[in-house]
């Protein structure tokens, strides 16, 4: 192979490395015309009709290997939910599990595959938003005629219809007029699809590690869907107003190191960091690996912690075994001493 060629094949590979980033789902759902591509025995046709191994060109072999443990899994997805009015006179939570979004509507467009769906709402001003968004949302991202295969443009295009479909209907019934922040996770294979508007949170364990795949929205909530009734806050047309409901997303492939995934409401937040509720729920696991069992736990910790917001945990475990106990080596110092202290130690010895 001449530099040339392998000038140009680098460039080939990167362009097919940059199309995958636009959405991994792609090799879910054409994994039988993949199966060729995915072996150790990979090999690319030069022009002058050689062979060779991938891996000798774009990287070591072990790396590879590596990678290939680590991305080369299929989630085995278990959820649980739990959710408490806390302190307020309301509940104005709510939340969604479901396992195979596109057969909750009776759709069978994937082939076997489940496209799983998690959300938590946390209304304001009433509990007719959050209750609004929760039963047609889903629906709203199955119907569209890019799911799922530009999953990214749909659930961002889903979360602004639903927004003005819940317009119209407090343009025909005010006392609906309320808010609500929403945050949705959705799970296609072994890709990982966040969507936030608002102040909830979504946080990963990763072999231990709390990784945040959201971005709380305060002091002022700048994301939301409803509150069209705040004068100001929303207007339609190109410009809008200060107040969206399009969704910040963040999306990524999970590895055998992800462990499970904590989405709660901001009450939850009040009273623990990410990483506390990482520890907390893994010390839980590790005991009786009961997810269901584990928010409610989460929950009722941040109430003895002295939360007094509605509270609600969605958890998505990602293995069916707890997660394993993470041993962490202290790190060794060196310790050295002076000249000087050498000799005031030998007097102090000699008396």
């Amino acid at each position: 192979m001449c530099v040339k060629d392998a000038e140009q094949l680098g460039q080939d590979l990167e362009n097919l490395e940059n199309k995958s980033k636009l959405w991994p789902l792609h090799c879910e759902l054409l994994h039988t015309q993949m199966e060729n591509w995915d072996k150790d025995s990979f090999s690319i046709n030069s022009s002058g009709g050689n062979s060779f191994p991938l891996e000798s060109i774009c990287e070591d072999a072990v790396v590879t290997d590596r990678k290939q443990n680590l991305v080369n899994v299929v989630p085995s997805l278990r959820s649980g939910e739990w959710s408490d009015i806390g302190g307020r006179p309301y509940m104005e939570d709510t939340h969604i599990c479901i396992g195979d979004l596109a057969k909750k509507f009776g759709y069978d467009i994937l082939n076997g595959e489940a496209v799983s769906f998690y959300g938590v709402f946390d209304g304001h001003g009433g509990k007719s938003a959050a209750q609004f968004v929760r039963d047609h949302l889903p629906r709203i991202i199955v119907e569209d005629a890019d799911f799922p295969l530009e999953l990214e443009k749909v659930v961002t295009r889903s979360f602004m219809e639903t927004d003005a479909a819940f317009a119209k209907t407090c343009s025909l019934e005010s006392s609906q007029s309320s808010g609500t922040t929403a945050l949705t996770a959705m799970i296609f294979g072994r890709s990982l699809l966040v969507a936030n508007a608002g102040d909830c949170r979504a946080v990963l364990s990763r072999r231990g590690g709390a990784i945040e795949l959201s971005k709380d929205h305060k002091p002022w909530v700048t994301r939301a869907l409803g509150d069209w009734h705040l004068e100001g806050m929303k207007k339609t047309g190109e410009r809008g107003g200060p107040l969206s409901a399009e969704p910040e997303l963040k999306l990524m492939t999970l590895t055998k190191e992800d462990e499970f995934l904590i989405i709660g409401s901001d009450g939850i937040w009040d009273c623990f960091s990410s990483q506390n509720a990482i520890d907390f729920a893994r010390r839980k696991l590790q005991e009786h690996n009961d997810v269901k069992l584990c928010s409610k736990e989460i929950v009722e910790e941040a109430i003895k912690r002295g939360s007094s917001d509605n509270l609600t945990v969605v958890m998505v475990c990602f293995q069916s075994e707890p997660p394993p106990t993470v041993v962490v080596e202290r790190a060794r110092v060196r310790r050295s001493i002076s000249a000087e202290g050498l000799q005031n130690l030998k007097y102090l010895l000699e008396g």
